[in-house]
């Protein structure tokens, strides 16, 4: 069955906080996951590699898109944070986009220093699994 893309209780609002108003033409687009959230991914704007992926209810995406600089919901702490604020690890945004379906976004960033909390580049490197290549017929 399709999920419904009312807007849910956000991770702000079981916390008994008010959420930043996400401009309702952007939040009923948005198909949250049964906690409330949205896949991130975070690509470099002029590279084009994927660096990492974070998560988001209404109000992250509403900072990021106001504020210039990439905001998470941390599902682990059940906070906000914005990356780069302890590391200077800073993610500026260049350009917002949400698929087709309405539960990921496309955040093109630019980066300042390591992406991933382990300090390398991106939070894929030195991480491929053993996989077959496929090859499509010429």
């Amino acid at each position: 069955m399709p999920q419904s893309l009312e807007p849910q209780s956000t991770p702000a609002e079981a916390a008994g906080q008010s959420p930043l108003a996400l401009p309702a033409e952007i939040a009923t687009k948005l198909k949250h996951d049964g906690a409330g959230l949205v896949a991130a991914i975070i690509q470099q704007f002029d590279s084009k590699e994927v660096l990492m992926l974070g998560w988001m209810d209404d109000e992250a995406l509403n900072r990021t898109l106001s504020t210039g600089r990439v905001t998470f919901y941390s599902r682990s702490r059940q906070e906000y944070w914005c990356k780069g604020d302890t590391s200077g690890h800073f993610q500026f945004v260049k350009s917002v986009a949400l698929d087709c379906d309405g539960d990921a976004l496309l955040i093109t960033v630019d980066q300042v220093g390591a992406a991933c909390h382990t300090g390398t580049t991106t939070c894929f490197d030195g991480r491929a699994l053993p996989a077959v290549v496929g090859h499509r017929d010429a």
